[in-house]
């Protein structure tokens, strides 16, 4: 209650109050979670027929090559996405909550703007504390058990959603978030098999799948891999039951959609990380009679920072003060807006209240990234490392070269990266140190600089100092120990 009565004060003082807005567009946001851009058909899986919804809703509308989120985990990435802030400036930065925000949330936007709001999946991840007042969450006594996989689920929740808006005569704002590929996957929890009524369209055995560069190609990791692609089918079942709500509701030719992934497949090197792999996102806009079916988007990139103001123009809603993204709607009209040539990324700590601060500029070619925390010598920890693929990777880095590389970058980090995406996708070749790549090294530091003194990063400092491996390793375990603090309050606070 205090922090609803916090939110409504904020709101009365800094936005004026709109009536609700007849003829406004209806808005219908879609993620999957932990899936990689590349294993959408439309964006290049080799898999026949794996995401058939996503590949008609990227034809009928608008699809971004150059799209990524900002973070590259779930809880930090959705708040960022929802805030219009970056981590670091909501405050959000791990798996914990904010009880008294001094920003609006789009669900504050949307309601203050007319609109009907609700959320079915990812509730407590996608709001700075929960819960949070959102006009209906359509999952209200549904049996969970922390993931839904039952596509007919969403199929129900979207038409429950729409129908409450349609009671309470306002156009609606709602969030589907599908809980496919992330774990537990298709018949698997956590590197063993288990019981799943839940068959995707599509089956798939280890011998047929696509191995990541990332990752090494054997046996075990083809087989837990075959148990993520299955589920990005189910993933994409889930959309389509999503979206045939929308259809049988009479509103899809007034509504927005928008759907895109929270981040990289949950392996080494893919979620939790920077790389290029960790926050591309399959991200595609819908809008009939505004947006031309079938256009791909090649010249912009746009980030999960963009979300939010994006959203609010759409819905003809004042900015609150204090966004940090672009609103790319003038892309989404056919213009063009040149300064969406770069994304900034963060990364802060895991689920298990690791730190690991991390701060990157990506351009359409290039990924700088630095890792403060890479400094004396730390081992990184976070959710790849319960993979069956993570211990697959253990077992043979003895024996085999490449596998030993690619635990060691995965495991310990140096202070910088650089990569070339044209020739390295993967970003396995580290160009930090090479000679011909110094002009853009300094060109990405300088972007990268300049965005954290306007934020006003408290990582700041430690780019500075980027050089001082000492500083670098004090600053880190200040923050660690910080976390460590957090984590003892809200222990003692769930006890009372």
């Amino acid at each position: 209650m205090i922090q609803h009565i916090f939110s409504l004060l904020f709101l009365a003082v800094f936005i004026p109050v709109v009536s609700a807005a007849q003829g406004k567009p209806n808005i219908l946001f879609i993620s999957v979670d932990d899936m990689n851009c590349d294993s959408v058909g439309v964006y290049g899986s080799p898999l026949k027929d794996i995401t058939p919804h996503m590949d008609q809703l990227a034809s009928e509308g608008m699809r971004f090559e150059y799209a990524h989120v900002m973070v590259g985990n779930c809880y930090p990435g959705r708040n960022v996405m929802f805030s219009g802030r970056s981590s670091h400036s909501n405050l959000v930065e791990g798996f914990y909550a904010i009880r008294q925000p001094h920003y609006p949330h789009l669900v504050d936007l949307m309601k203050e703007g007319g609109y009907f709001t609700g959320i079915f999946g990812k509730e407590s991840h996608t709001t700075p504390y929960y819960p949070y007042p959102w006009d209906l969450e359509m999952g209200e006594g549904v049996k969970k058990e922390n993931h839904i996989k039952d596509a007919g689920s969403y199929y129900r929740m979207t038409a429950k959603g729409i129908a409450a808006s349609e009671e309470a005569d306002k156009p609606f704002c709602l969030l589907i978030n599908i809980s496919d590929p992330h774990l537990p996957f298709y018949r698997w929890s956590r590197r063993k098999e288990m019981e799943d009524p839940y068959i995707p369209s599509q089956l798939y055995t280890p011998e047929k799948i696509p191995v990541p560069g990332y990752l090494p190609d054997t046996p075990k990791v083809r087989k837990e891999l075959a148990h993520y692609y299955m589920s990005v089918s189910r993933a994409d079942d889930c959309l389509g039951e999503t979206l045939r709500a929308l259809t049988e509701s009479g509103q899809a030719d007034d509504t927005v959609v928008v759907f895109l992934s929270d981040h990289g497949m949950p392996f080494p090197l893919a979620k939790t990380c920077l790389y290029h792999h960790s926050t591309r996102t399959p991200w595609m806009v819908r809008w009939p009679g505004q947006i031309k079916p079938g256009i791909h988007d090649t010249e912009h990139m746009i980030s999960a920072l963009d979300l939010l103001p994006t959203l609010l123009d759409v819905a003809e809603i004042e900015h609150p003060n204090g966004l940090e993204g672009h609103s790319f709607y003038r892309v989404l009209k056919g213009k063009k807006q040149p300064e969406l040539d770069h994304v900034i990324k963060e990364y802060n700590e895991s689920s298990g209240r690791r730190r690991h601060p991390m701060r990157a500029v990506q351009s359409k070619q290039f990924n700088y990234i630095f890792n403060p925390w890479a400094a004396g010598g730390r081992k990184f920890q976070a959710a790849g490392q319960g993979t069956l693929t993570y211990q697959e990777m253990i077992a043979k880095a003895e024996m085999d070269p490449r596998t030993s590389k690619l635990l060691k970058q995965y495991d310990y980090r140096v202070v910088e990266e650089f990569f070339d995406i044209e020739s390295d996708p993967d970003n396995l070749n580290n160009l930090i140190d090479d000679p011909k790549f110094q002009d853009e090294i300094a060109n990405h530091r300088a972007i990268l600089d300049q965005w954290m003194e306007k934020t006003k990063d408290p990582v700041h400092t430690a780019f500075q100092n980027r050089e001082d491996l000492r500083y670098l390793d004090g600053f880190v375990e200040a923050q660690q120990a910080q976390a460590f603090r957090r984590r003892d309050v809200e222990r003692e606070r769930n006890l009372k």
